[in-house]
């Protein structure tokens, strides 16, 4: 098995894993859910997503040739006026995804050993891609964290539910 190629494809199966992990949150959330906030500072889903977009295009778009801490981005307002609706932030989730997707396209044998900056500072691509991959799962983390808080009893699992390990393990060994 040639190295690069699957990690390559490794790295983006999980990177979909955890983008359909926030999807499926936010199936169960409703308008007025994802605006919610425990405290007044505190980051409600839409907020929290406004920062992943916003660190998505900033580190994935021209990912090759321009530092991933892009002069346009404004990290601060990431934080404040959160997407005003559900449509308006699942547009930009997709868009923020398939600019990291699109970039993950241009890796090749031929370039996974050049050097990539995030804030002036080299980067392998390995490293660049697996210090995204730790950022945006703690994120969407602290979305189903959310998601979960929100909705209770009626939170749908996104795993194994409590208690449903051992039928679980049956059912994946194929044993009674």
């Amino acid at each position: 098995m040639d190295y690069i190629p699957h990690f390559l494809e490794t790295t983006r199966k999980e990177f979909e894993r955890f983008k359909t992990m926030g999807e499926r949150t936010f199936e169960q959330l409703s308008e007025q859910e994802i605006h919610f906030t425990y405290a007044p500072d505190d980051l409600s889903v839409a907020l929290i997503v406004k920062h992943m977009v916003g660190n998505m295009l900033s580190r994935w778009t021209n990912f090759l040739t321009e530092d991933g801490e892009k002069d346009w981005r404004n990290r601060e307002t990431e934080f404040e006026a959160p997407y005003s609706t559900k449509a308006e932030m699942l547009a930009a989730w997709e868009t923020g995804w398939s600019c990291l997707f699109n970039a993950m396209e241009s890796i090749n044998q031929n370039n996974m050993d050049k050097q990539v900056f995030i804030r002036g500072q080299a980067h392998t691509i390995t490293q660049a891609l697996l210090r995204q991959l730790a950022h945006y799962p703690s994120h969407i983390g602290q979305i189903m964290y959310l998601g979960k808080s929100i909705k209770g009893a009626q939170w749908q699992s996104l795993s194994i539910p409590k208690g449903e390990s051992e039928a679980f393990n049956k059912k994946m060994f194929n044993t009674n």
